[in-house]
């Protein structure tokens, strides 16, 4: 339920920011040259598709990916042409995820409570998010199932260890989103320092 709510709130964000920005900024946009009716499929609900059925789409367009298999770049634009909506892609392999992510028991323990979200015309993912591991006991079992060493999050364990409640939550890749608005055809171009091949700094 708490990741329900999650994404019901990067939902709410997402389309609040659009709006907001056909309805205040359209002479910037139509500047820039953006397709307003495009733009406008950004305000429609978001798809919901499992990361396994995902990984099925994706085979039938002829891309060679496993059903366990994280997508790149080139997998999550090919699979925002199915659709002319944001895309939430949920329940992803727990092996591909990080440690604190929360395993999905209704599912068994091999998929997680996380999310990305894909916007459409190729953008890819613009926010990822999941909900946290708050026992500590599971934990700890997921450290050093994944090989880490446990000296290392003591100082994450101690959040667990002296208080926590089930929570969850997202990030939101401010470029990405301002690349899907404005329709501009790389990220650099979003980014006010983008760093290049011949500049690292500033």
């Amino acid at each position: 339920m708490i990741g329900k709510h999650n994404i019901a709130l990067q939902e709410r964000m997402v389309h609040y920011v659009i709006k907001h920005c056909i309805d205040n900024c359209y002479k910037e946009l139509e500047i820039l040259g953006r397709d307003l009716k495009k733009l406008e499929n950004g305000l429609k609900p978001f798809v919901w598709i499992h990361h396994r059925d995902a990984t099925r789409e994706l085979r039938k367009i002829g891309i060679n990916i496993g059903e366990r298999d994280d997508l790149g770049a080139d997998e999550e634009a090919a699979l925002t042409q199915i659709t002319d909506q944001f895309i939430v892609l949920h329940h992803m392999p727990k092996e591909i995820k990080a440690f604190y992510m929360q395993p999905d028991f209704e599912e068994g323990d091999n998929r997680v409570l996380a999310n990305d979200v894909l916007a459409p015309e190729g953008c890819g993912e613009i926010i990822g998010g999941s909900q946290r591991i708050h026992d500590l006991d599971l934990l700890a079992e997921r450290i050093k199932e994944f090989g880490l060493d446990p000296s290392v999050f003591e100082w994450y364990m101690d959040l667990r260890r002296y208080g926590t409640v089930p929570h969850s939550g997202f990030g939101l890749g401010l470029e990405r989103l301002v690349r899907y608005i404005s329709g501009t055809k790389h990220i650099r171009t979003t980014i006010p320092f983008p760093r290049m091949i011949n500049r690292l700094t500033p």
